[in-house]
């Protein structure tokens, strides 16, 4: 079973599919706004979609596929740490609560005129005492690993 070349594809899907159900989720059936960062978070998710099905679509190119998996899940963890800074205060963000002290009379003008984004340092759910975003850095790095696991190990004839 592990030998069949279109198994790996279908868990790219999987894995994809998997996470932004849970996303969506957790917006609309918990209500937990997502903030920009959360969005950008799903975007890696959406590729491994479109990864997945391009193995399934050309099995010959699975080796691309896959390198391409390990840097998209890379880029992912990357994104979500990034995430876990803001809402640590390790540094300033854009889209932090207090960025309004750095800002213009006239841009603090404008921007109470639009719908205002959540505040990407704002925790609304955690489990075990841990953010979704550093969850997400777990997940997505591990996702990296196995990716690259999967790249060096598996002989990708079609």
């Amino acid at each position: 079973m592990l030998d069949n070349p279109r198994l790996y594809p279908i868990l790219l899907i999987l894995v994809g599919a998997g996470s932004l159900t849970m996303a969506f989720t957790a917006q609309y059936g918990f209500d937990l706004e997502p903030c920009i960062l959360c969005l950008y978070q799903r975007v890696p998710f959406a590729v491994a979609i479109g990864l997945g099905a391009i193995g399934m679509w050309r099995p010959e190119w699975l080796a691309g596929v896959f390198a391409l998996a390990v840097l998209t899940f890379a880029t992912g963890a990357t994104i979500a740490f990034y995430h876990v800074g803001v809402e640590q205060h390790w540094w300033v963000s854009a889209c932090t609560g207090d960025v309004a002290d750095r800002v213009s009379g006239s841009d603090l003008l404008a921007s109470l005129q639009a719908k205002q984004p959540k505040s990407c340092d704002t925790v609304d759910w955690t489990f075990l005492g841990i953010s979704m975003a550093t969850w997400n850095v777990v997940f997505s790095g591990g996702l990296a690993v196995v990716s690259a696991y999967v790249l060096k190990t598996r002989k990708w004839e079609a």
